[in-house]
């Protein structure tokens, strides 16, 4: 007859039994459980190949560390989703990353810098991605994000496939050029990839911080007692980051603004359906993705006439109206 008391092996192993039932009960079934009945969102794609391989740079380079990827259901975190994250965000993320290793838990802990949810739809600009790895302070001034330059390699000539980095003359090398290395076109491919899934049906209510801003801080007027949204935040949210602050740009990589005679022009039609319909003309420039289903249309009309009415530019202002009658032959919603 089993008697723990006295028989020491056989305290030990009813102690080792019930350590390991506990362990099934409390954490490997709910862990399971949970982890079976969560299924993809309607419209969410699963990861590409090259963003599962840049999943796993993403956590081994230890990015979770100052990144979150969670919408708190608080009104600060809305500049970061559209609505709060839910368990079925994380479906595809939910692979174990080997044998030896667990899912990656990406959620984070410490917002030291941006939450990344919809970084892929903020900015989607691989040159940006690629320049912020390799020097954050070149798109960012203030970042104190790390570079990782290991992540990239300098090639006395490009090949045909290779991504070249255009970078300001301080940071070029003396001979050759930078070109991404392959996990940093997996983490570019991986960040790119993150797109919050829109839920018309969810509820987006994001609890309320106690000081509300004063509606008349948000607009700006406009001539016939119309307002129009604050054009200076809405162009920190959508346009500076490459564009940056000043409006001068990147040279090589994104255009000015400041003194632009595409932003000065009598005609704002030009710019207008730039930022409608984005823009890829211009070999020497990255790609801009267009934001007219981000978009309003006052909120275009708030930027375009910031952009027009800054940095030494003096260009008359534009009406949502001017934005409407461009949008519907641009067939966006």
């Amino acid at each position: 007859m089993l008697n723990p008391g006295k028989d020491h092996r056989a305290l030990a192993g009813l102690s080792f039994g019930v350590f390991v039932l506990l362990s099934l009960v409390v954490a490997v079934l709910p862990a399971t459980t949970m982890q079976e009945s969560n299924s993809p969102l309607p419209g969410s794609s699963p990861l590409l190949e090259a963003a599962q391989r840049g999943l796993k740079v993403y956590v081994r380079e230890g990015c979770v560390a100052c990144h979150t990827q969670q919408v708190r259901n608080i009104e600060m975190d809305n500049v970061w989703g559209s609505r709060p994250s839910i368990p079925a965000d994380y479906y595809y993320a939910k692979a174990r990353m080997d044998v030896w290793r667990q899912s990656p838990s990406i959620l984070g802990s410490e917002r030291t810098g941006p939450d990344l949810t919809s970084i892929g739809e903020r900015n989607p600009s691989e040159t940006w991605h690629y320049m912020h790895l390799y020097n954050p302070r070149i798109v960012v001034p203030e970042s104190i994000m790390p570079s990782y330059t290991w992540l990239f390699e300098v090639k006395e000539e490009a090949e045909e496939e290779d991504v070249v980095l255009n970078l300001p003359p301080s940071l070029k090398p003396a001979h050759g050029v930078v070109v991404a290395g392959n996990d940093a076109r997996d983490l570019v491919a991986y960040l790119l990839s993150l797109k919050q899934v829109d839920l018309p049906t969810v509820e987006r209510d994001f609890i309320s911080s106690r000081k509300k801003r004063k509606e008349e801080t948000q607009t700006t007027p406009l001539a016939g007692n119309s307002t129009l949204p604050d054009g200076a935040s809405l162009f920190q949210a959508n346009c500076a980051v490459c564009h940056q602050p000043d409006g001068r740009g990147l040279p090589g990589a994104f255009p000015p603004l400041a003194g632009s005679p595409i932003v000065t022009d009598e005609n704002a039609d030009t710019i207008i359906r730039i930022i409608l319909e984005g823009y890829d003309a211009r070999p020497e420039y990255a790609t801009m993705q267009p934001f007219g289903d981000l978009l309003t249309d006052e909120e275009i009309a708030a930027i375009v006439n910031f952009e027009r009415s800054h940095w030494g530019n003096n260009a008359p202002p534009v009406t949502p109206d001017d934005v409407k009658k461009l949008r519907v032959p641009a067939n966006v919603p």
